[in-house]
């Protein structure tokens, strides 16, 4: 057995589960699932694989069928993010598969492990233009971590184990593409589940550097980001935080990964964050990002504030070596995971520090700038009445939600504003569209997160443009007895766009007005709990509701349409030119 060294990475052997045996591929490409502990397999059912399915019973592998391709990925997406493993989606060749590409995108850019499965067209007759035949490896080249096409039936175990293997090294999605042909026939192999990648802390004389820098710092800072959560290293950030007396920000939609009660949370970065998080990372003179790529669109200015610090020391620490100073310009970066780290960190620190006392001053400047934000957050959610104002039901929602529950969200104006209001105490349990920003996002994957996670009450945050896209998986919640609760967010609109069509041009709406159907009638219709919600006095109840029910429910929270909070990209925006009016131009 491989061991794993102390400040490297190393591979732990697994133990043989079937020796050299023959079967048929179809059988090696479903035990190779049962070695690698997959039981859930969403998909859309195709006679591309049908072979295998019919397996999936027998082995214990729950294929479950959804409305529409994209949203199989999203659910397999929330299974994998909640529990830190990888499962599989499989889906029909062709249109089946090109399907899958925007919920694969948004799975890479949320680094989830995944084994996206492509069956294709038979070997015999690609490039014919044969029926639902299109190139599938092409498709997924920029948004998966590795790609594979099974070229002979006797390597199909060999490279589905590989896939398995570099999902989880590599935190991503992954390919195997499968010619339907190639699931026939019979061979022999060996059946037995992938290595598991064992990461250290990283160089020994980089990690000293970074604790003599924190070590020395009158205030840092710590950014966590995703690997934190990944690692599962929040206990041992939260001992090098309180060493340091280190005020504790969350990179940009990662809310847990900090427990948002401990006197160091200071909440998180980007937009629509904690505006005590940005004010104080300001402040920093050194900042250690841990487990966190510092993606751009979560270090923008906010509030009218350009928060990242000029002068101070920056050191970035994140299992993949190419991020490390790929965004932001850092004075030291380290290829190490962020559980290993931190724990590391904090013995170095204590050595290099060991009269480090409790910082009164930093805890007085943290607490001042929480209760100064939270009154302003607090300001910005009282107006009461009716039509209901978005953040005052952002802020009744958060109350009403059950102790520890999951929360998805999707992009868009409402939900996004959602940022400021969700605090979490524990990781895996925020799920967010992340830097893809797809719309439809939040309700399928809020479904695999209830199936990874049957004991914790779940909740979809969903505009009503983006439920457009995903309200037919309330019939898969339904038949699979999903008991996820969707909150529609119905403003009649597009919100983050027609806030700029009112800023940029002149109120001038193309496109992002919506009529309605009544959300809770056509959840009622799929037999689903339907319930609109049109009065602030009715909104918590509703919640509570919804949840003790114990079934799939959907929630018509009708909110006023007037308010809008600020555009996503204001970075991205101009005032239009116009040399001619274009309405008397276009009429003459």
């Amino acid at each position: 057995m491989l061991q794993t060294r102390a400040n490297g990475t190393g591979l732990r052997a697994a133990p043989h589960v079937r020796p050299l045996t023959k079967m048929t591929p179809s059988e090696a490409f479903v035990e190779t699932l049962v070695a690698e502990g997959v039981t859930l397999v969403p998909g859309i059912v195709g006679s591309a694989y049908m072979d295998a399915l019919d397996l999936f019973p027998a082995a214990g592998i729950r294929f479950l069928p959804v409305a529409h391709e994209q949203n199989a990925v999203h659910m397999a997406d929330g299974w994998a993010r909640v529990g830190g493993r990888p499962t599989a989606v499989i889906a029909q060749n062709g249109p089946g598969i090109t399907n899958f590409v925007t919920a694969v995108a948004a799975a890479y850019w949320a680094h989830t492990p995944m084994v996206v499965i492509t069956p294709s067209a038979g070997s015999s007759g690609v490039g014919l233009g044969g029926f639902q035949e299109t190139e599938q490896l092409p498709i997924f080249s920029k948004i998966t971590k590795w790609q594979t096409q099974v070229n002979r039936p006797d390597r199909i175990a060999e490279l589905l184990r590989r896939a398995f293997y570099l999902a989880k090294a590599e935190s991503g999605p992954v390919q195997v593409d499968i010619p339907r042909d190639y699931f026939y026939g019979e061979l022999e192999t060996e059946i037995y589940p992938s290595l598991d990648l064992e990461r250290g802390a990283g160089p020994a004389r980089l990690l000293e550097e970074a604790a003599r820098a924190l070590a020395a710092a009158t205030f840092p800072v710590i950014v966590a980001g995703g690997g934190v959560v990944q690692a599962n290293g929040v206990a041992e950030l939260r001992a090098l935080a309180e060493y340091l007396t280190a005020p504790v920000a969350c990179s940009y939609l990662h809310n847990d990964a900090f427990p948002a009660s401990h006197e160091l949370a200071v909440g998180p970065l980007g937009y629509q964050g904690s505006k005590a998080a940005m004010q104080l990372l300001a402040q920093a003179d050194v900042v250690l990002a841990l487990g966190t790529r510092l993606g751009p669109f979560g270090t923008l200015p906010q509030y009218g504030l350009d928060y990242w610090p000029k002068n101070a020391q920056i050191v970035q620490i994140d299992v993949d070596h190419r991020v490390l100073g790929l965004t932001k310009k850092i004075s030291l970066g380290i290829c190490g995971d962020a559980k290993a780290s931190a724990s590391q960190l904090l013995e170095l620190v204590r050595r290099f520090a060991p009269d480090r006392t409790r910082s009164d001053t930093a805890h007085r400047r943290i607490a001042e700038a929480k209760t100064a934000w939270q009154a302003e957050l607090d300001g910005l959610s009282s107006k009461g009445g009716e039509p209901i104002s978005p953040r005052r039901a952002l802020k009744l929602v958060a109350e009403a939600l059950p102790n520890n529950s999951i929360v998805t969200t999707d992009i868009g104006n409402i939900s996004s504003v959602a940022n400021s209001y969700l605090r979490f105490e524990n990781p895996r349990r925020f799920l967010a569209a992340m830097s893809f920003g797809n719309c439809g996002y939040s309700y399928p994957t809020a479904l695999g997160a209830k199936l990874g996670r049957a004991d914790l009450p779940v909740a979809a945050y969903v505009g009503d443009g983006a439920w457009g896209m995903s309200l037919a998986e309330t019939m898969t919640a339904v038949r699979e007895n999903i008991p996820v609760v969707a909150i529609v967010w119905n403003n009649a609109q597009w919100g983050a766009e027609k806030k700029n069509q009112i800023d940029y041009y002149k109120d001038r709406y193309v496109g992002t007005n919506l009529e309605n159907p009544k959300f809770a009638e056509v959840a009622r219709a799929m037999g689903a709990l339907g319930i609109e919600v049109e009065r602030e006095r009715e909104l918590q109840d509703a919640v509570r509701t919804a949840f003790d029910s114990g079934k799939p429910a959907v929630i018509d929270l009708v909110v006023d349409s007037a308010e809008l909070g600020e555009p996503f990209r204001r970075d991205a925006l101009k005032k239009p030119t116009r040399f001619l009016d274009p309405y008397k131009h276009l009429t003459g």
